[in-house]
């Protein structure tokens, strides 16, 4: 682990995505740069893998899925918030860190209900932080989306403001990507106002269907993807898709996006798995481009994040479909494309312990800046 000045505190972030392909955990600094003021310096990363029969129970709930009954449901809680307990513990351990040198865990918990467009709007991260709090005798912050819909708010996504703190630049217009079970893009011009929303399906449908025909948990290289054609009219009937059109601020998850949704339309129906894969890929891909040409023309970069960066057909694929326009990993910038959204959660939690917002507005629609999260003492 870098060494660091004395006193300097520190923080986990704690998240699983939509794919809930594990959870990641990030030890972080923040540190004061004469430059570029405050950056996040990652000292150690660590993805916790879930209990399979949990991680089962997780994604059929969070497709839309029904538990059964409240015994379910509080049951999954505490088993989630055990497991993200584990996660940071095991960080901790792998790299001889004491507990009371961290300041505060941000843990985002595993979503498994996104409702934003509801009456009343509503979303849900299971994973109970007074276990996590508990288990590990660091103050926990979580449950950070619900209080920007209760203002009005998407609740999604989250990372713009940690993305505009470190990876902003008045130089030239510039997106970041995160390229997770869903994808997102977060708009960074060089003047004028930041937007971020939901592009749609990334990574949870292309792993979802590997799964299916392969029996691997992803497309290990794009390598499935690859080894197929891309349908034209299974894309078009994918791509007309209501929620694509909708302006931003927009978000969504795998409650929208699941096989189901993907093998209703009439393309699918005897295509080859090669095929339904390379024709996934090319879906997240064209409503990317679609997004950033109706949002930011300009754009000079992006700035990809998430387990999405691994896939080199798809990052080609990108580069491709966005002529012009450089493509290029987080990495280049410093931080590491796999623990952003960790990184970002441990932000969250130093943002709200210092009483500082951690949403923007202008990205989930909500009335105003509001300090997100739940604090749990140690």
């Amino acid at each position: 682990m870098a060494a660091l000045p004395d006193g300097t505190p520190l923080y986990i972030g704690l998240m699983s995505g939509t794919s809930a392909d594990g959870i990641d955990a990030a030890l972080v600094a923040f540190l004061d740069d004469p430059a570029d003021g405050p950056r996040c310096h990652l000292l150690a990363g660590h993805t916790h893998p879930w209990e399979p029969a949990l991680r089962a129970e997780l994604v059929a709930l969070g497709e839309g899925g029904e538990a059964g009954s409240l015994d379910v449901l509080g049951d999954l809680d505490a088993r989630v918030g055990i497991a993200f307990a584990e996660a940071a513990h095991t960080l901790l351990a792998r790299h001889g860190v004491d507990a009371a040198q961290v300041r505060a865990i941000g843990s985002h918990g595993q979503t498994v209900r996104h409702r934003p467009l509801a009456t009343p709007a509503f979303t849900w991260q299971m994973g109970d932080a007074h276990r996590v709090a508990e288990a590990t005798g660091i103050t926990t912050v979580a449950d950070f989306r619900r209080r920007d819909i209760a203002a009005g708010g998407q609740g999604a996504p989250l990372m713009p403001a940690f993305h505009v703190a470190m990876l902003g630049s008045g130089a030239e217009d510039r997106a970041v990507l995160n390229l997770g079970g869903i994808g997102n893009l977060t708009l960074i011009p060089q003047a004028g106002e930041v937007r971020g929303f939901d592009t749609g399906p990334a990574n949870a449908l292309m792993d979802s269907w590997c799964q299916r025909h392969t029996g691997q948990p992803f497309d290990a290289g794009g390598a499935f993807a690859a080894s197929g054609q891309v349908l034209p009219g299974l894309l078009a009937q994918w791509l007309q898709e209501p929620w694509f059109a909708l302006p931003p601020p927009k978000s969504t998850g795998r409650e929208q996006f699941h096989l189901d949704w993907a093998l209703s339309a009439p393309g699918a129906a005897g295509a080859s798995p090669a095929d339904v894969q390379a024709t996934l890929l090319a879906l997240t891909v064209e409503t990317i481009a679609d997004a950033l040409r109706a949002h930011q023309p300009a754009t000079a970069r992006v700035l990809v994040c998430g387990g999405g960066v691994r896939n080199p057909v798809l990052m080609a694929a990108l580069a491709q479909r966005l002529p012009g326009i450089g493509v290029e990993s987080s990495q280049a910038h410093g931080l590491d494309p796999d623990y952003m959204e960790a990184m970002g959660f441990a932000w969250l939690a130093a943002q709200t312990l210092a009483s500082r917002p951690g949403n923007l507005p202008s990205v989930s629609g909500a009335r105003g800046p509001r300090i997100l999260g739940a604090i749990h003492p140690a």
